[in-house]
């Protein structure tokens, strides 16, 4: 598999971040994992590069329960700068929220691939990342 691809974390918990960049690095599935703490550093960092394809993830998996800016005030943003953007980019929520509300509000941004309820399993991220080629 060609791991040609930059995978985006913003989520604000340290271990699930620890074990999700280690997974990721251990199935060999990226060349950048980029991790950020909260949806306003990840927002940021994409207007700052947002015509630096190079640097723009390919995937993001964007928890919804943060600090500062959560995960649906972040896609808010992104659907603003989204038409500037030269790079397509796959968005999936990940949460431990199992709440109806959340996964119905998710499935209702239409720039939301899916949601997937925590930890992503090895094959689960494995067959996302595959299918980034297709």
């Amino acid at each position: 598999m060609k791991n040609h691809f930059n995978v985006c974390i913003i989520d604000d918990d340290d271990i699930y971040q620890f074990t999700i960049v280690k997974t990721i690095k251990a199935l060999g599935l990226a060349k950048k994992i980029m991790v950020f703490s909260d949806g306003e550093e990840a927002k940021d960092f994409m207007l700052d590069n947002i015509k630096n394809n190079y640097e723009l993830p390919d995937v993001i998996f964007l928890d919804n329960n943060m600090p500062i800016m959560d995960g649906f005030q972040f896609m808010e943003e992104y659907v603003k700068f989204k038409p500037q953007l030269d790079k397509k980019i796959t968005v999936y929520m990940v949460s431990s929220s199992v709440d109806p509300v959340d996964i119905e509000r998710a499935n209702n941004v239409s720039e939301i691939n899916g949601y997937i309820i925590k930890p992503i399993k090895p094959g689960q991220l494995k067959s996302i990342i595959e299918n980034l080629n297709a």
